[in-house]
């Protein structure tokens, strides 16, 4: 095992996104191959999943050749785990209505290490190392952590490492609703507006509780330095006919920065560790530490540039879990297979919203514990 973590650390010592697709493909198979072989002797159900696959995996010679398991397997209870439970750091769940099973996902120590390695080098990539304020479009609670993080607490806690102090502008009404503290924003705008800036909020919350009433009200921050992320919830905003150049628009027009500041990232409990970013030119991009293939819904083979498809998150982060490749809910198009004018090598792709009839993932919760079932 020590030999095996030592191979993904170097792995996530690599250039970022600069290797050519060949080179990347050759030592994600090598890797990704000796991570199955670990998860099969840690788990006797894993093994026998992947013995029934069409195909020995260990003479695989392409990554969409290896065995890749549905997100929905990662359902169960108890949660599917590679390690003992006195291993056993956190459990991440993913949020679930009640006619709804929510993800359970095992972190161990070096799980959790290399989680928040990757999600660091990523943002970094778009964002740069230096610390700055960083405004929260959110409530404090959000970050206290305890039994359960919700995946906004956990986007926000994400983003720490890259802020020298933190403001919260959201409160909660006395319905209990989310409500914006106006006294507080304008003092961070007034105090920060020369400054480097980070925000960052949930998609639906920095449209209904920052742009919307901001914008009724005709307020501009003048942040002009701002680096704005946000994540999660464009669900809700295209049942409202919000799409991705309007939000982009009118949250620039409150915020005082141009549409280039802000920077949609999309992430999943199930593949934790990593986040695709947009681009300058609106592309998301994989890591070296992982790839995305996107399969035709009727064939599953990997679709040509240009092409729809369901989305396989791969990555070598876990070791906990048999999370390395999984098949999710998700549709994207592939732009091209390398190429983007962003000087990013290998697939660049754009999401394109669930399968139809897909049950709606919710967010992820950290739940700490002591235990989980091997």
């Amino acid at each position: 095992m020590q030999l095996l973590g030592d191979k993904i650390d170097r792995m996530l010592s690599a250039p970022l996104y600069s290797q050519a697709p060949g080179d990347r493909e050759t030592g994600l198979l090598e890797l990704l191959k000796e991570e199955l072989a670990y998860a099969s002797e840690q788990h006797p159900g894993y093994k026998s999943y992947l013995a029934h696959w069409p195909i020995n995996y260990q003479a695989a010679e392409r990554v969409s050749d290896l065995p890749y398991m549905p997100v929905g397997l990662l359902k169960t209870s108890p949660p599917l785990s590679l390690v003992g439970p006195q291993e056993v750091r956190k459990i991440l769940s993913s949020s679930a209505t009640t006619s709804q099973v929510p993800s359970r996902v095992v972190l161990d120590a070096p799980t959790s290490r290399r989680m928040t390695k990757g999600t660091v080098l990523i943002v970094r990539d778009f964002i740069g190392s230096a610390r700055r304020p960083y405004l929260v479009v959110d409530t404090p609670d959000q970050r206290a952590g305890g039994n359960a993080m919700g995946a906004r607490g956990a986007a926000i806690q994400g983003l720490q490492p890259f802020a020298a102090e933190t403001t919260f502008c959201l409160g909660v009404d006395g319905k209990g609703d989310l409500s914006l503290d106006l006294d507080r924003l304008m003092k961070f705008a007034e105090q920060k507006r020369d400054a480097e800036v980070l925000m960052y909020g949930f998609t639906w919350i920095l449209w209904n509780h920052l742009a919307k009433p901001l914008l009724k009200e005709g307020i501009c921050l003048d942040l002009q330095k701002v680096q704005l992320m946000h994540s999660g919830g464009w669900k809700r905003l295209q049942d409202h006919e919000v799409d991705k150049k309007y939000f982009n628009e009118q949250l620039a027009q409150v915020v005082g920065c141009t549409p280039a500041c802000i920077v949609d990232f999309y992430g999943m409990v199930e593949s934790v560790g990593i986040i695709f970013p947009d681009c300058l030119h609106g592309n998301k991009h994989a890591p070296v530490f992982g790839e995305v293939i996107v399969r035709d819904p009727l064939m599953l083979e990997p679709v040509a540039a240009g092409d729809f498809g369901i989305v396989q998150v791969c990555s070598v982060l876990p070791t906990s879990f048999p999370g390395n490749l999984l098949l999710t809910e998700d549709m994207a198009q592939v732009v091209a297979y390398d190429g983007c004018p962003c000087g990013r090598r290998g697939i660049s792709f754009r999401f394109a919203g669930r399968i139809p009839k897909a049950e709606v993932r919710g967010c992820g919760n950290i739940e700490r514990t002591r235990s989980a079932v091997k």
